[in-house]
C-alpha cells in the first residue's frame, strides 16, 4: 500500500457523524444543511434527469454550466473570466486534485495555511510535493508576512488559500490577500484557492478572490462548489477557473479522474447561478440568522464563541469558556454524555495543532439547534 495512505485513518467528519447515527446524537459536527434546498433549482436538475440527454456531457462541462460560472461571477464578484476558461468537476475536492496532481512535481514546495482542509496534504504528497505548513491561530487567524517568509523557498512552487476560512470562519483581509499576491508574483508560483464558501458571508461582507488583485490572474486556479452555493453539498458539482494555459493543464488531469459530471446536476447548478440576487440575499441572511441563535444559546450557556464572518461554523474557545480540557477530550465527552456531536479543531492541523477550539455547525433547522443547545446545558 502507498504510505502515503497507510498512515491515513478515516476522517473526523466521517468518524463523528457515524457516531452521531449509532449513537443518536445530534449532528452539528460535519457541515450540512438540514434544509431541502432551493426547490426550483431542484425542479430543474430533475427536468433535465427526465427530458434531456443522460449520456456523457463534454469532458469539460456543458456549455450552459461553463457560461452560467462566467456570468455569475462578473456579476458577484466584477471577474471578466470566459466559458473557455471554466472546468466543471465532480465536486470541489476534484477540483482540487486535478489542480494539485496538475501543478505539483515531485519535490515541489506547497504553502498550505493550517488549519486545513483534510484533503489537501495526502493530496500534495501523493503528487510528490513537500508541504509548507504556516500555523495560523485564533482570534484572528491572520497570515503574516514573516510567517511567509519563514516557508519560502527557491523549491517554492504553489500555495493553497482556503477563503473564506474552515473551520475558522474567517474572511482573508484585503492585506492578506495583497501579501500573497506580492509572494507568488515574487516566488513565481501558482495559487490553487478554495473559495467554495464565497456566498456564506456575513455581516455585510463581501468574498474577494486572490485571483482579483494585480498579476494574479494568470497565476491563480479559482475552485467553486454549486454544493455550498445552493445547499446541496451531495450533488458533487464544483469548477476551476484559469487562464486557458493553466485551464488546458487542468482539464488534462480532470480527463482521468471522474472526467465528467452528472448532466442533470450541470442544469441545475447552471440554472441556480442565474438566479436573482434576492436569493444569495435570502440565503445568506437564513445562514446568519441560524449563525446568530447558536451564538446567543452558547453565550448563554456561559461558553466563549469566537468571532464568525463566515461559512456554517462557529467555533468554541475552551479556555475562555473555563472547561479545563482539551477540544478532543472535550469532544468525546460532548457526544457520549450531552448527545451532541462536534469536530476538535485540532483534526484541522498537521502538526503544532491548536488544541483549544471545538467547530459547530449552525445550518441547521431551528428545532436542531434549541435542542443541541438544551442537551448542552450540561457542561463537564
Amino acid at each position: 500500500m502507498n504510505p502515503v495512505y497507510r498512515k491515513l485513518g478515516t476522517t473526523i467528519f466521517e468518524a463523528m457523524s457515524a457516531r452521531a447515527r449509532a449513537s443518536g446524537a445530534i449532528n452539528l459536527g460535519q457541515g450540512f444543511p438540514d434544509g431541502r434546498g432551493p426547490q426550483d433549482v431542484l425542479a430543474e436538475a430533475a427536468r433535465a434527469l427526465i427530458e434531456d440527454s443522460n449520456q456523457y456531457p463534454p469532458m469539460l462541462g456543458t456549455a450552459p454550466l461553463r457560461q452560467a460560472v462566467a456570468e455569475h461571477y462578473r456579476v458577484h464578484q466584477g471577474l471578466d473570466l470566459a466559458p473557455e476558461e471554466v472546468v466543471v468537476t465532480s465536486g470541489a475536492t476534484e477540483a482540487l486534485a486535478c489542480a494539485i496532481f496538475a501543478l505539483v512535481s515531485p519535490g515541489d514546495e506547497v504553502v498550505m495555511f493550517q488549519p486545513l482542509y483534510d484533503a489537501y496534504l495526502p493530496l500534495v504528497e501523493r503528487a510528490g510535493g513537500v508541504a509548507r505548513l504556516v500555523r495560523l491561530a485564533p482570534p484572528e487567524w491572520r497570515i503574516t508576512a514573516e510567517a511567509l517568509a519563514a516557508v519560502a523557498s527557491d523549491k517554492t512552487r504553489l500555495i493553497i488559500l482556503n477563503s473564506p476560512l474552515n473551520p475558522a470562519g474567517a474572511l482573508a483581509t484585503p492585506q492578506e490577500l495583497a501579501l500573497l499576491a506580492d509572494f507568488c508574483i515574487s516566488h513565481d508560483c501558482v495559487a490553487i484557492c478554495d473559495e467554495v464558501w464565497e456566498h456564506v458571508v456575513f455581516d455585510g461582507a463581501r468574498h474577494q478572490s486572490l485571483i482579483a488583485q494585480p498579476g494574479m490572474r494568470e497565476r491563480t486556479v479559482k475552485i467553486g462548489s454549486a454544493g455550498k452555493i445552493f445547499s446541496l453539498t451531495g450533488w458533487k458539482v464544483g469548477w476551476m477557473c484559469a487562464t486557458p494555459r493553466l485551464a488546458g493543464v487542468l482539464a488534462k488531469a480532470h480527463q482521468f479522474l471522474t472526467f465528467t459530471t452528472a448532466p442533470n446536476l450541470q442544469a441545475g447548478a447552471a440554472f441556480g447561478l442565474g438566479k436573482d440576487l434576492a436569493y444569495f440575499e435570502g440565503m445568506r441572511a437564513g445562514y446568519q440568522r441560524s449563525r446568530d441563535r447558536l451564538r446567543g444559546g452558547l453565550e448563554r450557556l456561559g461558553y466563549a464563541v469566537l468571532p464568525c464572518a463566515s461559512t456554517y461554523f462557529l467555533n468554541i474557545d475552551l479556555t475562555a469558556s473555563g472547561v479545563d480540557m482539551g477540544d478532543v477530550a472535550f469532544a468525546e465527552w460532548l457526544i457520549e454524555e450531552a448527545g451532541v456531536a462536534t469536530i476538535p479543531v485540532s483534526a484541522f492541523y498537521a502538526e503544532a495543532p491548536v488544541t483549544n477550539v471545538v467547530r459547530l455547525c449552525f445550518a441547521k433547522q431551528d428545532a436542531t439547534l434549541d435542542a443541541a443547545l438544551e442537551r448542552m446545558t450540561r457542561r463537564p
